[in-house]
């Protein structure tokens, strides 16, 4: 096993570009940090120029990139492309010489994560999801510890100890924790606030105002929705809401998503493992569509766990129409009492100190600890992982 050069132990963290994956290493790394730890990121070519605590700390690029969905040439490219980054993530840890390696999925995470196996150096993966992806599921065989979410859907076949750590969020999301659920009453504004993912969804800007049409008058004249939408739909979108007669504020990006689900009656979004994990630590009930193209369907997967958890209404999306849509806010306007059941439900859900209880984990390791017991020291959250069955009714 490769010994870190000195006391201030350095811990390398793993993770792709995209904010599922950094937003909990981010997370992480303030926490870490604040311990005194050093730290270094390994990512890819999608992950430069970070802000915010990632931007602070030694950053590392190597090779990646997917090997599904591009035929031949691109499996044989892809398969250069993580052979290369397995190769160079190797040397770089040879060179670092780390204490534990963290990895978070993303292409930068599999080869570091695999050669941090390689030379003996203790490692430990996060999963977002409530299934491993594809690159987790591999590396699930050799790392010491497997880190989660939420339960995970299925088992999977590994030795390392299997612990929920919950799903380390942003600090402008923690600081939202605990402001207080209000149902919408009666003849009131009823707030809801709609995400679509990074690029927004199409699906939400054909269906929401369709069926705002679709409601009774008085209740339309309560409506006020924030919605994420893609730029070339805008002009459309808010004629649409204009002829529904309905309040509305459209942005391609909300900067302020934490204050505006906090002040939110009701979410509507796809179940990416960031969404649900913020609606939960805020405490806000959700509409969840998962997003039908997923990779393994993992989406759905996550919505269905939250909806098990009485946090959530999952839909999918063919099951998502106008009508349907229209029927739901009825009965939740007649029914505000279901919305404050599922608050409290979601806000049970969270794991709100998870960053600091994966951070447990990992310096555990390092120290040779039990982590489970290290990650359950600070919370009544659960630590350990069983399956569970899914689904549950509207209202």
């Amino acid at each position: 096993m490769i010994a870190p050069r000195n006391s201030a132990r350095l811990i390398v963290l793993a993770a792709g570009g995209t904010g599922g994956h950094v937003f909990p290493a981010e997370a992480l790394a303030q926490e870490l940090l604040a311990q005194g730890h050093r730290l270094a990121l390994v990512t890819d070519k999608r992950g430069t120029g970070y802000t915010g605590t990632l931007g602070l700390i030694d950053t590392y690029n190597i090779s990646g990139q997917g090997l599904t969905g591009k035929g031949v040439f691109g499996l044989i490219k892809g398969a250069i492309s993580l052979g290369t980054g397995l190769w160079q993530a190797r040397k770089l840890l040879e060179s670092l010489r780390p204490a534990a390696v963290v990895g978070f999925g993303g292409y930068a995470s599999a080869p570091t994560v695999f050669a941090a196996t390689q030379l003996g150096i203790p490692t430990v993966i996060h999963e977002q999801n409530a299934i491993l992806g594809r690159a987790n599921r591999l590396l699930a065989r050799r790392v010491n510890r497997v880190c989660t979410s939420i339960e995970l859907a299925k088992q999977i076949d590994t030795p390392a100890q299997i612990i929920r750590t919950g799903m380390p969020v942003r600090a402008a999301v923690a600081a939202q924790r605990g402001a207080p659920y209000h149902a919408p009453a009666t003849e009131q504004p009823f707030k809801l606030v709609v995400l679509g993912g990074s690029q927004g969804a199409k699906v939400f800007s054909d269906i929401i105002p369709a069926a705002m049409k679709l409601l009774p008058e008085a209740l339309r004249k309560r409506i006020e929705i924030s919605q994420q939408c893609r730029p070339e739909e805008l002009d459309r979108t808010l004629l649409a809401y204009d002829e529904a007669g309905v309040h509305v504020q459209l942005r391609v990006f909300f900067d302020n998503v934490p204050e505006l689900l906090a002040g939110a009656h009701l979410l509507i979004a796809r179940s990416g493992a960031s969404t649900v994990a913020e609606a939960c630590v805020i405490g806000r009930p959700s509409l969840l569509i998962p997003y039908p193209h997923a990779a393994d369907n993992h989406q759905a997967f996550n919505a269905d766990a939250l909806a098990a958890a009485g946090g959530a209404w999952a839909l999918r999306q063919p099951q998502f129409t106008a009508a349907n849509l229209a029927e739901l806010m009825t009965q939740f306007a007649a029914n505000p009492a279901a919305l404050a059941k599922a608050a409290a439900a979601a806000s049970t859900f969270s794991v709100p100190d998870a960053a600091h209880r994966l951070a447990d984990v990992v310096t555990a390791l390092i120290r040779g600890e039990d982590s489970a017991r290290a990650a359950s020291r600070s919370s009544n959250a659960p630590s350990s992982i069983s399956t569970h069955t899914m689904n549950r009714g509207i209202v």
